[in-house]
């Protein structure tokens, strides 16, 4: 089973996270942010990921160090239950429509961490969270878990929509990338020979 808990305690954050990659996409998610937490069960249905996340942040501050945070664990549950990435399919991409959006997310689960991030907001909150944050989680997931991860909203006016579609291809592109391709399930995917 491909599974991993991280517990993360700062004096900003206390945050443990549990993964299943095999999992059917039931989740348990509380961050104290609504918004992102909607968000976060988007990423676990649509990437049958079994997601559990428990975060308790200074909010009293501001919402950077518990969506920073999150984004960190999760990123390095990823890694530690998907190990050496053997049978992986390694590549994938998803185009995720979203009413008038479109977005596309392409990555490479290759142990180099790589943003690139061409998506913007009209607003600059959705809810209680602010918009300027959504890129640096995806950032700060990209560097935990080892992905190369591009994200581009090719076209959209809705600010929820453009938020969702981001995460909902961004967990239709895991799915497909963290599968064990039965062609290859013993044999790490680079000529490497290492990932």
């Amino acid at each position: 089973m491909r599974s991993a808990i991280v517990k993360r305690d700062t004096s900003e954050t206390r945050i443990e996270v549990e993964v299943n990659l095999d999992g059917t996409g039931q989740y348990s998610i509380h961050t104290g942010v609504g918004f992102f937490d909607h968000m976060l069960e988007q990423l676990s249905r649509h990437s049958l990921i079994d997601i559990r996340l428990k975060c308790d942040g200074d909010l009293h501050i501001d919402q950077h160090h518990t969506v920073e945070d999150s984004a960190l664990a999760l990123g390095e549950a990823v890694a530690r239950a998907l190990g050496d990435k053997r049978g992986i399919r390694r590549y994938a991409d998803a185009l995720s429509p979203m009413d008038e959006t479109l977005t596309r997310v392409a990555l490479d689960i290759s142990g180099r961490p790589w943003l690139v991030w061409k998506t913007a907001f009209s607003q600059t909150r959705l809810g209680e969270m602010d918009t300027e944050l959504f890129q640096h989680w995806f950032h700060s997931f990209a560097q935990t878990a080892g992905v190369t991860l591009h994200v581009e909203t090719l076209y959209g006016d809705n600010n929820h929509h453009i938020a969702e579609s981001a995460f909902k291809g961004l967990a239709r592109a895991l799915r497909e990338a963290i599968e064990i391709d039965p062609r290859k399930a013993d044999a790490i995917p680079s000529t490497k020979g290492v990932l």
